[in-house]
């Protein structure tokens, strides 16, 4: 077996500083352009967030300029490997949050305290440690913790009233929670804090951190996680996952569900496959008619902009 890496670099990135982030959008973006990378990173007065991928000299080039931001040279990157091109475009991006929970005032730079992957099962082991998944309940059905709480959550804009909800349940106890890359687990971790908890822990890095240096053999995890990009889900050692994703409502798709008959191939899936009407299936067959087509010839084939999550 080749030891040679695989081609595409990925770059998983945020950081939370005061940022004047309008006029840090056009060099940014005029930056990846010249590097030729790809993806979506999001720009906020509370920081930066997201995701690139291209070559290894493009993503150095990238990452300096980030550096160079004002409160990002020491920005933390969890970093993989693909074989092929996990975005189409790439975007640079406004935003009132760089992860939206609406919820002006919460600082995030008063976040609970980092746990790294290695002390995160000794936590979460623990009997006393309350473990809360902040992802979207989409993303927790494809994988998550041992002993996690799902909030259920549709949006992290639904998570504050989650918390509200359960207030009397978490106040006075050890509060350990995370999320796919860190960022929104300290958001949440800065919220609990202003709302009067103390013992409040989150994973440094995210699950993408633990599954990177957690041995499989030692692992809590269960499951894939769900990434944002055309891997869709990844599992120990970042190792590309076995979901798909549905291009009518961008959802994972797992084995079991591209076993119904209620999925079809770029038209529909099981959980949205009575959400739609013909003429929303005949644009996305058509859609899929034409990537199949551009697969064929041997060009990447972008096609129509995705419905919004």
């Amino acid at each position: 077996m080749s030891d040679t890496p695989l081609p595409i670099r990925i770059a998983a990135l945020y950081r939370f500083t005061p940022l004047d982030s309008a006029s840090v959008r056009e060099p940014l973006a005029r930056a990846c352009a010249g590097a030729a990378v790809l993806g979506t990173l999001l720009l906020a007065p509370e920081g930066i967030n997201g995701t690139i991928a291209g070559s290894d000299t493009g993503i150095d080039r990238v990452l300096d300029h980030i550096r160079a931001l004002p409160g990002c040279a020491d920005l933390d990157v969890k970093e993989s490997r693909a074989a092929t091109p996990p975005f189409h475009r790439m975007k640079v991006r406004l935003k009132r949050e760089i992860v939206t929970m609406g919820k002006p005032g919460i600082d995030p730079l008063a976040a609970g305290q980092y746990v790294a992957p290695a002390e995160w099962n000794a936590l979460i082991a623990d009997p006393a440690t309350i473990v809360i998944d902040t992802r979207n309940d989409y993303e927790v059905a494809i994988g998550s913790f041992e002993r996690a709480v799902d909030p259920g959550t549709r949006t992290f804009r639904d998570f504050p009233a989650w918390f509200r909800d359960h207030r009397d349940e978490l106040a006075g106890k050890k509060v350990a929670m995370f999320c796919t890359g860190g960022i929104r687990c300290e958001k949440a971790t800065a919220f609990l804090k202003a709302e009067g908890l103390d013992e409040v822990f989150h994973l440094k890095g995210g699950i993408l951190n633990y599954l990177e240096h957690v041995p499989a053999a030692e692992s809590l995890w269960r499951g894939e996680c769900f990434v944002f990009d055309e891997r869709v889900a990844v599992g120990a050692g970042l190792a590309p996952g076995t979901h798909t994703l549905c291009r009518a409502c961008r959802m994972p798709v797992s084995g079991e569900d591209r076993a119904s008959p209620r999925y079809v191939e770029g038209v529909a899936c099981p959980r949205c496959h009575g959400e739609r009407d013909d003429d929303q299936r005949a644009g996305y067959a058509e859609r899929q008619r034409q990537a199949r087509l551009a697969e064929a010839r041997g060009y990447a084939h972008v096609g129509a902009a995705l419905p919004p999550r």
